[in-house]
C-alpha cells in the first residue's frame, strides 16, 4: 500500500509543479478565454489597442459583454469597427479603463473614476449593485490578469462628449 501511494505522488508531482508554475494571463488574454468579450476583443483589435492591454499596467478594465454591446443601436457597431472611426472606438474603449488595479471593495467606496481616456465615470452603489453612469450595472467583479483586473458591465458606457 505504501508503495502504491509513493508511485501515485510521484506520477501527480510533475502536473502539481506544472500548476504551480503557470502564470495568470493579462487582460487581454482573460478575456479572450473567459468567451463572453468576443466583442469587446475584436474591437480592441480594430481600435489598435492590444498591446497597450498587454502591457505591464496595471489596469482596471469595465468589461462590457457580447451581451451589451448588443444593446447598441443598430449599425453603431459596425460604424465603429471601420478603420475611419479608429480613433473614436479608442476613445470609447479607454474610457472603459482605468489606471491601476482597483478591486470591488475600492470600487464601491469611490463617487468617480478617472478613464484613461481622460473622461470621468461616475459610480454610485444601491442596494448592494454597483453602477457607472448610472446606465450600467457591474454584473461580476474581481476577475484577476497578472496586470490588472476585469469587472464585467452589462451595458457600454460613453465617454462624455467634448
Amino acid at each position: 500500500m505504501k508503495l502504491s501511494f509513493l508511485r501515485a505522488v510521484a506520477l501527480a508531482l510533475p502536473l502539481l509543479m506544472t500548476a504551480g508554475q503557470a502564470t495568470a494571463a493579462d487582460i487581454v488574454d482573460t478575456a479572450v478565454a473567459a468567451g463572453s468579450f468576443k466583442t469587446l476583443v475584436a474591437a480592441v483589435q480594430a481600435a489598435g489597442l492590444v498591446d497597450t492591454l498587454k502591457g505591464p499596467g496595471p489596469f482596471t478594465v469595465f468589461a462590457p459583454t457580447d451581451q451589451a454591446f448588443a444593446k447598441l443601436p443598430a449599425g453603431t457597431l459596425d460604424m465603429l469597427l471601420k478603420p475611419e472611426n479608429k480613433a473614436k472606438l479608442a476613445a470609447i474603449l479607454t474610457y472603459h479603463v482605468v489606471s491601476g488595479k482597483v478591486m470591488a471593495a475600492d470600487v464601491v467606496k469611490v463617487k468617480s473614476a478617472k478613464s484613461v481616456e481622460g473622461g470621468t465615470i461616475k459610480v454610485t452603489v444601491k442596494g448592494g449593485t454597483v453602477m457607472l453612469n448610472g446606465t450600467s450595472k457591474v454584473v461580476k467583479t474581481d476577475i484577476g490578469a497578472d496586470n490588472g483586473v476585469i469587472h464585467v458591465i452589462d451595458t457600454v458606457i460613453m465617454p462624455p462628449t467634448k
